[in-house]
């Protein structure tokens, strides 16, 4: 997938008079920082404007890839949902407004808080070359999350100045930067935000995963409904070893090319992410896990299901079951046909091997 043309379009000109070989080397600091987690004390990744636009080089597609592909499974389980509000906390640049209004045109009012100032600056820049008119006119706030939980110890309520609940609420890649202490609040505040879809999206690594999984029983605990991407409200069936993650493949540009030093026109996002929903939404059966292995006569896909983790074979002598799989991709929801006379007995689990 591509970023859309207008915010492409953005990125290009508020960079263009900038040095390639300065812009990439802002950004091998700044993935450092992020890797090596360098927040003590909670100072900030952020150290300068250009440090902000580094990050809408490098980073600001990939983002917008996973909340596209996170957001358009939760279409698919609310195909006639048209949610009017947003709230995304830790907004960045604003990447999660774009990809939302990308998946929702309806959105109407947005609502970012984002405590860097650089952020700000550079998002509302961008927001200037929309032609969608409510991405121009969202509403940003400077605020600390960490700040605003300690401040409000004895209430969940996040005081944004605008209103007390939103249609949905989003908070991509920012528990990993929280303190363990203050995850378990900022969730429950970010629930009690939310009158539609709260979305949570980390990085596609064990450790994001772990933070997804504890998000997803906190969530569960308070009577959420788990939209996506499980195939149901039990526990996870993930075993020690073996986490739940997607991969997005995004096109990069020139820029990003020169930024990341990279040969490659693309580059795979892998990401993990769970939303809570207080609507109704129509339940899949199963979730591919990884990429289809297509053999000879015959494809095999790893599913996860509300019976436990199965591994589904379907041969080409399943006529219409094999025309189905042939275009599932990873993460695609599986049709109920296509896994019928395969479950495995509850609790068995296959092996997920990291690819």
């Amino acid at each position: 997938m591509e970023l859309p043309s207008d915010l492409k379009y953005a990125i290009e000109t508020e960079l263009s008079n900038k040095s390639i070989r300065r812009i990439a080397n802002r950004a091998t600091g700044l993935s450092d920082r992020y890797r090596e987690c360098k927040k003590a004390d909670g100072k900030s990744f952020l150290n300068s404007k250009e440090d902000a636009k580094a990050y809408a080089a490098f980073r600001m597609p990939a983002t917008f890839a996973a909340a596209y592909f996170a957001m358009k499974q939760i279409q698919e389980c609310l195909p006639q949902w048209n949610p009017q509000t947003l709230l995304d906390t830790g907004a960045g640049p604003g990447t999660i407004m774009w990809a939302a209004s990308s998946v929702w045109p309806t959105l109407q009012h947005m609502t970012l808080l984002e405590r860097e100032e650089s952020m700000i600056a550079l998002g509302k820049k961008l927001a200037g070359y929309s032609s969608p008119p409510p991405i121009q006119n969202a509403v940003w706030r400077k605020m600390d999350i960490t700040d605003l939980l300690q401040s409000s110890a004895n209430t969940t309520k996040m005081n944004t100045g605008d209103t007390d609940t939103y249609d949905i609420v989003t908070a991509s890649y920012v528990l990993g930067e929280l303190r363990e202490s203050n995850r378990e609040s900022y969730i429950k505040s970010l629930w009690e935000a939310t009158r539609g879809i709260l979305l949570l999206i980390e990085p596609g690594t064990p450790a994001g995963f772990a933070r997804i999984r504890l998000a997803r029983e906190q969530l569960m605990a308070s009577d959420a409904a788990i939209l996506a991407p499980c195939s149901c409200n039990l526990s996870c069936p993930m075993t020690d070893g073996n986490w739940c993650h997607f991969s997005q493949r995004v096109s990069r540009s020139c820029l990003h090319k020169q930024v990341k030093s990279a040969e490659m026109s693309y580059e795979d996002e892998k990401f993990s992410f769970v939303t809570a929903s207080r609507l109704e939404g129509y339940p899949i059966q199963g979730r591919v896990l990884r990429h289809p292995q297509v053999r000879k006569g015959h494809i095999i896909l790893e599913c996860c299901t509300s019976e436990g983790l199965i591994t589904k074979t379907v041969t080409r002598k399943e006529k219409e079951k094999y025309r189905i799989a042939k275009d599932l991709i990873w993460g695609s929801a599986v049709p109920p046909d296509v896994l019928e006379n395969n479950i495995l007995d509850k609790g068995t689990c296959i092996c997920l091997r990291r690819r």
